[in-house]
């Protein structure tokens, strides 16, 4: 079942290629939306796809790259959109 969620990764996720493992760990996972940096420190984006590949995205997010520390992770689920045709990172 094709769903989204919007997600926000809070803890050290800037300036350590965070944007770069969501984007990359979303691609490699079938899913589609888009990450940025947001202005409190955190990072926040839209992912939709696989409910199951969804699920595993969050997992992989709340461990992180090597050069993160993830604090915790918050998601929402909402709509399927369909509007994305691929990860991207946003600025």
């Amino acid at each position: 079942m094709e769903t989204a969620i919007v997600f926000r990764a809070v803890g050290k996720v800037q300036r350590v290629g965070f944007r770069a493992f969501v984007r990359t760990t979303g691609l490699q996972m079938g899913l589609s939306g888009w990450v940025k940096n947001n202005p409190d420190g955190s990072v926040v984006g839209v992912a939709e796809g696989d409910h199951g590949m969804l699920v595993e995205f969050v997992k992989a997010l709340k461990i992180g790259n090597r050069w993160s520390t993830v604090e915790d992770v918050e998601q929402q689920e909402q709509r399927f959109s369909g509007d994305y045709e691929s990860f991207e990172i946003r600025y």
